[in-house]
C-alpha cells in the first residue's frame, strides 16, 4: 500500500484535533478567567531510505545528503496560553481579578484548586465563596504588640466571617490631635474655644471644653504666645450624672515662632483622676494618660481661627456595615463606630510553569509534576508585581481574530490531507487496472 495513504490519514487526525481546540475555544469566547491553548504539531518518523556520506578523496566525488521519506504528521503539544484577558467591569465589590501572575486558591475538603475566575460572594454563613461553593483561601489576621491586626503569612485558611468580627469592642482613647490654626490678629480679646471628647475602655463618650487665649504680654516680636485651658470636668454624654475629673497639665502655653509655627510644647499630657459611674471601666493607657498632640496647630495671618481636637483612637462599640477588599488582598470591615478593621487577607498562588497546570473543568487548574507545586502558602499578590482588583472580572483570553484565521487553515488542511487520501487512491486504481 502507499505510504501516502497513511499520511493523509495522519495529516487529517491532526487536523481534527487542532479543530477540536478551536471549537473549546470559541465556546469559551465569553467564559470569565478562560485560558486559551494552541495546538503544534510534529512530523513523525521519517523512513530513511539512504544514508548521509561525506566526500571521498580517493574517487573525487562529494558528499550525499540522506534520503528519507516522512510518514506524515502527530500533535506535538496542546498548550495553555496563560496571558491576562481584560478587564470587565462589573461594579460588584466581590468580583476580583488579578493584574499580574497568580491564582485565587480555592478549596473544599477535596483539596485545593486554582483559579483566574473571581466571581466571589459571601454566604450565609460568612464564608467567601465563588459560584460554585468552593471557599477562597488566605491568610487569617493576628494582633501585633501596638493592639493592631495584620495578617498573618502562613498556612492558607477560608476565609470567613466569623460572629467576633461583627462587632467591633469599645477601645479607650489614648490621644487626642489638635488642629488648625489660631489667628492672634482675630483672637487679641476673645478666647478660643473648642470641644474635646474621648472614650473608655467600655466605649463611654465624655466631653469636656478647651480654651485657646492670645497672652499679649507674653509675646514678643520673635515669639506670640498662647494660654491653653481644659475644663477638669469631662461628662458623658449619656448620662450627664456621669462625670470624671482631670489632672495633669490643664493650664499650659503655647508659643509660635515668627512663621506661624509651633514651637513648644508638642504635646501636653493629662491624667483621669477621678470619676466614673461604671468601675469596670478604664481611662487612658495602662497609666490612665492620654496625650494631648498639639503639633498640628499654626499660627497664619491670613488662615482665620478654628482649632479643633479629634480623637486619633478610641471609639465606642460598633457593628459591621460594610466589608471591602483592596489591591493588596487585604479584607477590611467597616464598622458603625467608624472603626476600620484588617479581616484577612487574600493570597495567591504562584507555579514556576503555570502552562504546566492541569484544567479541572468549572474554570479550576490542578498543579502537575511540570508545574510546580503550591507550598500551601501562597504569596502577597504586590510582591508579585501584581495586584487584585475589585469590581472587574478577567475575561477570556481567547482572541477571536486569531481563532478564525486558524479554523480558515485548519479547514484548509483537512481537506488537503483528504485530497491525499483520494488521490493515492485513484492511483492505486489505476494501478489494478493495469490487469484487465
Amino acid at each position: 500500500m502507499m505510504r501516502s495513504l497513511f499520511s493523509g490519514v495522519s495529516g487529517l487526525r491532526v487536523h481534527q484535533t487542532k479543530m477540536d481546540v478551536i471549537a473549546n475555544n470559541i465556546s469559551n469566547v465569553n467564559t470569565t478567567g478562560f485560558k486559551s491553548s494552541r495546538v503544534t504539531f510534529a512530523e513523525i518518523f521519517a523512513q530513511a531510505l539512504r544514508g548521509a556520506s561525506s566526500s571521498n578523496e580517493t574517487t573525487g566525488r562529494g558528499g550525499v545528503n540522506p534520503m528519507q521519506i516522512g510518514l506524515g504528521a502527530t500533535v506535538a503539544g496542546i498548550d495553555l496560553q496563560m496571558n491576562t484577558g481584560a478587564a470587565q467591569r462589573t461594579d460588584n465589590p466581590f468580583d476580583l481579578m488579578i493584574q499580574g501572575s497568580g491564582f485565587f486558591i480555592v478549596g473544599d475538603d477535596s483539596g485545593l484548586k486554582f483559579t483566574r475566575a473571581g466571581a466571589f460572594n459571601f454566604d450565609e454563613s460568612g464564608n467567601l465563596v465563588n459560584s460554585s461553593g468552593l471557599k477562597v483561601y488566605g491568610w487569617s489576621r493576628t494582633m501585633n504588640e501596638d493592639g493592631e491586626y495584620v495578617a498573618e503569612r502562613g498556612q492558607v485558611t477560608p476565609i470567613s466571617i466569623t460572629q467576633e468580627m461583627r462587632q467591633a469592642p469599645p477601645m479607650a482613647t489614648t490621644k487626642i490631635e489638635f488642629s488648625e490654626n489660631l489667628n492672634a490678629a482675630e483672637n487679641r480679646t476673645e478666647p478660643h474655644s473648642c470641644t474635646m471628647t474621648f472614650y473608655d475602655s467600655l466605649g463611654h463618650r465624655y466631653v469636656t471644653e478647651v480654651s485657646f487665649a492670645f497672652n499679649e504680654e507674653a509675646s514678643g516680636t520673635d515669639s506670640s504666645t498662647w494660654d491653653v485651658t481644659i475644663k477638669p470636668e469631662m461628662y458623658n454624654q449619656e448620662n450627664p450624672d456621669d462625670i470624671v475629673t482631670l489632672t495633669g497639665n490643664l493650664s499650659t502655653q503655647l508659643v509660635f515662632d515668627t512663621d506661624g509655627k509651633l514651637v513648644n510644647p508638642q504635646s501636653v499630657d493629662l491624667f483621669i483622676l477621678e470619676g466614673g459611674t461604671d468601675p469596670a471601666s478604664t481611662f487612658g493607657d495602662e497609666e490612665g494618660k492620654i496625650v494631648l498632640d498639639m503639633s498640628g496647630l499654626t499660627q497664619y495671618g491670613e488662615k482665620p481661627t478654628g482649632a479643633t481636637a479629634e480623637t486619633a483612637n478610641g471609639h465606642g462599640p460598633g457593628n459591621l456595615s460594610d466589608i471591602s477588599i483592596g489591591s493588596d488582598g487585604k479584607v477590611t470591615g467597616r464598622y458603625t463606630n467608624g472603626d476600620m478593621v484588617l479581616l484577612a487577607q487574600i493570597s495567591v498562588a504562584q507555579f514556576q510553569n503555570p502552562a504546566g497546570l492541569e484544567k479541572a473543568g468549572d474554570s479550576l487548574f490542578l498543579p502537575t509534576a511540570n508545574s510546580g507545586e503550591f507550598d500551601g502558602i501562597g504569596e502577597d499578590v504586590q510582591l508579585s508585581g501584581g495586584k487584585i482588583m475589585g469590581g472587574v472580572l478577567e475575561m477570556s483570553n481567547v482572541d477571536m481574530s486569531q481563532e478564525f484565521t486558524e479554523m480558515i487553515t485548519t479547514q484548509r488542511g483537512f481537506q488537503a490531507n483528504s485530497r491525499i487520501i483520494t488521490t493515492s487512491d485513484e492511483m492505486l486504481q489505476e494501478l489494478v487496472n493495469l490487469k484487465r
